[in-house]
């Protein structure tokens, strides 16, 4: 927005039209419009005005401006400059004023502007603030000037940043011509073992052209044995009937002898289950006395429990079965499959599965009625069920868990999928492990290590049918 103010080339000027207004006179001449100003030197003349501001008196300062005189110094400027631009091209007295602080703060520089001269080291900006505060003789065409050397500093800012860019496309021009050249030296390169190549095929053909040349000949020779075999043949297939004939007389032979032999083969066979029956009765004491001997007391512990009792609220869980290795689906029935296979061991993404069936209960809610439809799960099944939640939702003080049903909560740093990859890795090879979670990472993860994933849904549909 311009500055743009009615006023003569000098203050003396100046004065006399404020003189004539408040005399109620009508100035002789018509005012000269305001330069449009650059942005930059409009930005300066409202910092320099709002910097001076809090220096004059109460009474010196007009009232549209008094409030923003309170103003801190960093949003002076920022939030007043409509009002500071308007006062300085309505008020001259105003302007007045503040030029008078503005040229004793400048110094040199406003003394210099003051005379209508501006040193050529300044600050352009700089010098067309103070010049349109201070309307020296000339005070328009150092604004012009001041227009002129911001355009000039703007289009030589745009001139580097083209030189720049230039610049930076010679040099990926230059960097693609080097790998032109390498890849032109490695299709040379292929060339030449192209070509090896292609000689060693042609030679590979002419040795099969010789070769199958002397197949040919091969087969001709063939051509003669076989005719000569098959008369052969003829006389042969004739003593081959006597000798069927021969042959089925004594196969009724071997049949009647197979028949006794039949009889016999029951016998022993029978003897023979009666010694496997005797060698297992053996093998099954040799085991109790050899647990006896060894001392193995019944475990009341599962491989799981020992990565539970870091994670568990409630140490005492009491573990329930397994599960077995599936193929990822949906299927509630491919569930029951699984839970049906011996000492089975369920594993469950606990906020994966509650947030997708029911997201519309609180998390305490979530939990309680996940937990409880495991509960029957491990009622009905009889296998091990465990729960997996995040712990960043850790609740102290929940209620026991359903027997059979472990509930356990990831410590601080770790995922409840960090958690249930180590469960599984915990179990032995051979053991069957379900793991219910809709995470594919969680799903690939537990998969390489022998356990069957199935999704959260085959869960929700086997709880909702019990």
């Amino acid at each position: 927005m311009p500055l743009t103010e009615p006023h003569d080339d000098h203050s003396s000027a100046e004065e006399s039209l404020v003189g004539a207004h408040d005399a109620g006179e009508t100035p002789a001449a018509p005012p000269e419009p305001e330069p449009t100003l650059p942005e930059p030197v409009r930005q300066r003349i409202v910092t320099l005005t709002a910097a001076v501001l809090p220096g004059l008196a109460a009474d010196e300062v007009p009232v549209p401006l008094r409030r923003v005189a309170k103003f801190a110094p960093n949003r002076r400027a920022r939030l007043g400059a409509p009002a500071i631009a308007a006062q300085l091209t309505a008020d001259p007295l105003f302007r007045q004023r503040v030029t008078a602080r503005v040229l004793a703060d400048a110094g040199d520089l406003g003394a210099a502007v003051v005379e209508g001269t501006a040193p050529a080291a300044a600050d352009p900006v700089e010098v067309a603030a103070l010049a349109y505060l201070a309307r020296p003789r000339g005070w328009r065409e150092l604004i012009e000037a001041s227009g002129a050397a911001v355009r000039a500093e703007a289009d030589s800012a745009v001139v580097a940043e083209l030189v720049r860019e230039a610049e930076q496309r010679a040099t990926r021009a230059e960097h693609d011509r080097a790998v032109a050249r390498v890849e032109a030296e490695k299709l040379r390169d292929e060339l030449a073992r192209v070509r090896e190549e292609l000689g060693q095929l042609r030679e590979e053909a002419r040795q099969i052209t010789r070769t199958l040349r002397e197949t040919q000949a091969r087969e001709r020779k063939a051509t003669e044995m076989l005719a000569t075999e098959r008369g052969r043949a003829a006389r042969a297939a004739a003593d081959a009937d006597a000798e069927l004939r021969r042959a089925r007389a004594r196969l009724a032979e071997a049949e009647a002898a197979a028949g006794v032999a039949r009889v016999s083969a029951k016998e022993a066979r029978s003897v023979d289950e009666a010694r496997l029956w005797l060698l297992l009765e053996t093998i099954g004491q040799a085991a109790v006395g050899l647990r006896r001997e060894l001392a193995l007391d019944p475990v009341d512990k599962l491989p799981a429990d020992f990565v539970a009792d870091a994670f568990a609220d409630q140490p005492g869980a009491t573990p329930a079965g397994a599960a077995t290795r599936a193929r990822d689906t949906d299927d509630p029935a491919r569930l029951d499959q699984l839970l049906a296979l011996p000492r089975a061991h369920l594993v469950v993404d606990g906020y994966n599965v509650t947030k997708r069936g029911f997201g519309e209960m609180s998390l305490e809610q979530q939990r309680k009625r996940l937990i409880t439809g495991l509960g029957g799960i491990a009622a009905q099944t009889g296998d091990e069920v465990t729960v997996v939640f995040d712990g960043a939702e850790r609740i102290h003080g929940l209620p026991p868990a359903p027997r059979g049903v472990r509930v356990l909560f990831s410590r601080k740093g770790e995922t409840a999928d960090e958690l249930i990859r180590r469960l599984v890795r915990a179990e032995p090879a051979g053991r069957p492990v379900v793991v219910v979670s809709s995470d594919r990472e969680v799903a690939d993860g537990v998969r390489r290590h022998g356990a069957y994933p199935l999704g959260a849904d085959s869960l929700l549909r086997r709880l909702a049918r019990s």
